[in-house]
């Protein structure tokens, strides 16, 4: 079984996001402060903080007993290379980068090029061992987003709705996944380009309108109906619910409850956004808390919280 590298890196503000997105992605991985190594085969464009993912093929103990292992290696004919060290957690300076990257190359027989090569080779020290094998760089999919044609200033950013959905939606295959306050589609936007099985619903109009034109904006099909939450019939895998906080729609305790016992009714496992203490809500409503974390923006502070069924096996 192959394993990969994986780079990432937060701001100090996204951190305890990042860590809960990468727990959920990579469960029983160790993680360390800039890298991981798991067997999981994941596109590092998946995650907002995933830089780059790298096939361990070469390992060893120091860089010259590396350079041995690769002296042999050829790469397809007529196809281009570069040797590209990335930083996993060792400090090593920039000119002992470049040193590394052309001792490699040299030894690795292929055409070398520098700007835009078709294969990209990867090299990095992780903990005590030097590894190198192909690597795939994150394309930042998410950026695009943030150019919608319909926003406003309270809805998600584009990072945090995309790691959302990596909790939410570990794994893609065979998941349905509903979004059933889902505003302007900053949610759906993400999920649908990874790929996921999501529908959104929303019981404003002027929403739901905006929601439909960021996704036509992007290419995505109109996934978006009209209605409460309360009325939803369908079942799904998981909820992405982010709850209602402006000064507009500010919910009362007993709506609240009522919003989250219908999710208990229509879905086994919700990530939850709020802006205020719920867990005894949540409770109430049948759920337990499995894991969670804090984002700030300034004073700012949202909670995402994920939740189960009592009765289920998270």
């Amino acid at each position: 079984m192959k394993s990969y590298l994986y780079t990432y890196a937060a701001h100090e503000a996204e951190q305890a996001l990042c860590q809960l997105e990468l727990r959920t992605l990579f469960r029983g991985a160790m993680i360390g402060a800039k890298s991981l190594i798991s067997s999981r085969l994941i596109d590092p464009s998946r995650s907002p903080f995933i830089h780059e993912r790298i096939t361990i093929e070469y390992t060893a103990p120091t860089l010259d007993e590396l350079v041995e292992q690769v002296d042999s290696l050829q790469i397809q004919q007529g196809k281009t290379f570069k040797v590209v060290y990335y930083k996993s957690g060792e400090f090593v300076s920039y000119d002992e980068e470049r040193v590394i990257e052309r001792k490699l190359g040299a030894a690795i027989r292929g055409k070398v090029d520098m700007r835009n090569p078709e294969l990209i080779l990867g090299v990095t020290k992780h903990t005590e061992a030097w590894i190198l094998g192909e690597c795939m760089q994150s394309k930042a999919i998410w950026k695009q987003h943030q150019d919608k044609p319909q926003n406003y200033s309270t809805a998600l950013s584009t990072r945090l709705a995309r790691a959302v959905a990596n909790i939410a939606v570990p794994e893609v295959e065979g998941v349905r996944v509903i979004d059933p306050c889902c505003g302007i589609g900053t949610v759906l936007l993400e999920a649908l380009s990874m790929g996921i099985d999501i529908v959104g619903r929303d019981i404003n109009p002027l929403t739901t309108r905006g929601a439909r034109l960021n996704l036509a904006h992007f290419g995505y099909p109109n996934v978006v109906t009209l209605g409460d939450m309360r009325d939803i019939t369908d079942h799904y895998d998981t909820a992405i619910i982010d709850l209602p906080y402006n000064l507009c729609s500010k919910l009362s305790d007993e709506e609240r409850l009522s919003m989250l016992r219908s999710a208990h009714r229509f879905a086994d496992r919700v990530v939850l956004i709020t802006t205020e203490p719920i867990d005894e809500s949540v409770t109430h409503a049948g759920f337990e808390i499995v894991d969670r974390c804090q984002v700030h923006k300034g004073r700012f502070v949202r909670e995402v919280l994920v939740v189960q069924a009592q009765s289920q096996t998270y």
